[in-house]
């Protein structure tokens, strides 16, 4: 039904500010977001959850402890769950994130970086 069709270029341009994933859309028990990022995130993990990063546009740097991943727009890298990463983006990038429902973006961390999951405004 075209009323549930959604646009990740539409959805991403509403988002004012970094480090805040919007749900797009849910499919069974994973919501997939977008998001603006841009500097660096928080060292965290999701004890229980795999997080699945899309990039879209700009260049993404997933730090571990061991190495950094480094995403270019197209590319897709899985954080497993308890690995402990800090995002981080020297220029905005646009991306797709893919987590079980309820997983929260600082994970364990919590701070002041922790944000809500918000809904897209509906056309």
């Amino acid at each position: 039904m075209s009323e549930d069709v959604r646009n990740l270029k539409t959805a991403l341009a509403s988002i004012g500010e970094p480090w805040q994933p919007h749900r797009l859309v849910s499919v069974d028990d994973t919501d997939v977001k977008v998001v603006k990022l841009h500097g660096e995130f928080v060292w965290h993990t999701h004890p229980d959850a795999d997080e699945l990063f899309l990039v879209l546009s700009g260049e993404l740097t997933i730090q571990l402890r061991d190495r950094d991943v480094v995403l270019g727009p197209d590319d897709v890298f899985v954080v497993p769950k308890g690995v402990e990463h800090c995002p981080r983006a020297d220029a905005e990038v646009h991306a797709v994130l893919i987590e079980r429902r309820g997983t929260v973006n600082t994970g364990d961390a919590g701070g002041e970086r922790t944000s809500p999951l918000r809904e897209l405004d509906r056309p």
